[in-house]
Formats: structure tokens, C-alpha cells, sequence
């Protein structure tokens, strides 16, 4: 038994100044105090394009061929960070994240295009669709309906007008070490597009 699993996913990384505005937002949303919100630590914000869940350290190199291949012939493109919103919705809020808007079309390409590619060494191909997010928040599994709803209307009246631009140039194979402080990421493999 290979107890040295790593717990990985492959992402696109943000940069300082997507993570300083998104560090703003939560920091006008965590005002009102509530405690029942869990916030996700910005360092630690990705867009996750799949999640591989626990793989041992010798799987590292042909996940990053993939990964590889996958990239070829995509030139580096444009993304935008969009409205707020909410899973299942604003007036029931359990996760809080914010869209993704720009060149979502070739996102979702790379996306599919990953794990497409993955099939083979044993991936389970995703069977949603794929909805690109950044999660800002996660709603605690004891709040009440009441504390949802109080959550939900502070979103909706808060003044969200950033525009934040994401270049994605490049593919992160990341690892989730779950520390009592929160989770700890840390890049295994970094692949550049190679359009």
C-alpha cells in the first residue's frame, strides 16, 4: 500500500493582483461578521480544470505529458473574473464564487481536451458540464436557511466592479496538503502552452 498519495489537481494559476482583488472582495463581504462562512484563503484560489483526487508521486510525470499534449497548438489567451454568484443560488447560498468571462470557449477546449486525455491512465471523464469559477466562500453545514438568506442579500447588495484580466499562458499540476490551518498548495509541474 502507497501511503505516499498525493492529493492533486490541475489548475491555472491567478496572478498577485487577481488575488489582491479578490482578498478586497472578501474582505467587504467578512464586515458583517458572520460565522458561518468558511473563506478560502486567495493564495490559495485556482481555476481548477480537474480535480485528480489521490495519485501516487510516480503517476507525476506522464499526468504532465498529458497535460503537455494537451497544450499543444493553444496559444496563451484572455480571461476575465466576471459577476459574483452562488451554488445552488443567491437566496440559498452554499458555495459563494466569482465567474469567469473572456475566452471561456478555449478554456473549455483545454478543459476537455485534459480529460479527454486522462481517460487512459485511469480517470473517471468528468460527466457535468464544465462551469469555470473561482470559490471565494463556503457556507458552513449547520447554518441555518435564515443565515443563508441573510448571506445571500449582503452578496447581492455589495458593489462588485473590478475587472480583473487572467492571462493563461500556462497549466499547473497542483498538490493539496489539508493541514489543520487549511489547505496548503504547492506546484508539482508547470506546462507552458505552446501555440
Amino acid at each position: 500500500m502507497d501511503n505516499q498519495q498525493i492529493r492533486s489537481f490541475i489548475a491555472i494559476e491567478l496572478s498577485e493582483e487577481v488575488k489582491m482583488g479578490l482578498r478586497q472582495l472578501q474582505a467587504e463581504l467578512k464586515v458583517a461578521g458572520h460565522a458561518f462562512v468558511k473563506w478560502v484563503a486567495p493564495e490559495g484560489i485556482h481555476l481548477t480544470l480537474k480535480f485528480l483526487g489521490n495519485i501516487s508521486p510516480g503517476r507525476v510525470a506522464e499526468i504532465t505529458t498529458v497535460m503537455e499534449e494537451a497544450g499543444k497548438g493553444f496559444s496563451s489567451f484572455m480571461l476575465g473574473i466576471s459577476k459574483i454568484g452562488a451554488f445552488p443560488n443567491m437566496r440559498q447560498p452554499r458555495v459563494l464564487w466569482v465567474g469567469i468571462d473572456g475566452e471561456v470557449d478555449k478554456l473549455v477546449v483545454l478543459q476537455q481536451r485534459i480529460d479527454a486525455a486522462l481517460v487512459p491512465l485511469g480517470f473517471t471523464q468528468e460527466t457535468r458540464p464544465f462551469s469555470p469559477h473561482l470559490t471565494l466562500a463556503r457556507l458552513r453545514e449547520g447554518s441555518s436557511l435564515q443565515d443563508r438568506r441573510d448571506f445571500g442579500e449582503l452578496v447581492v447588495r455589495t458593489q462588485f466592479n473590478v475587472n480583473y484580466e487572467v492571462g493563461v499562458e500556462r497549466l499547473n499540476l497542483m498538490r493539496s496538503q489539508l493541514l489543520p490551518g487549511g489547505a496548503v498548495y504547492n506546484c508539482l509541474a508547470d506546462v507552458k502552452l505552446n501555440g
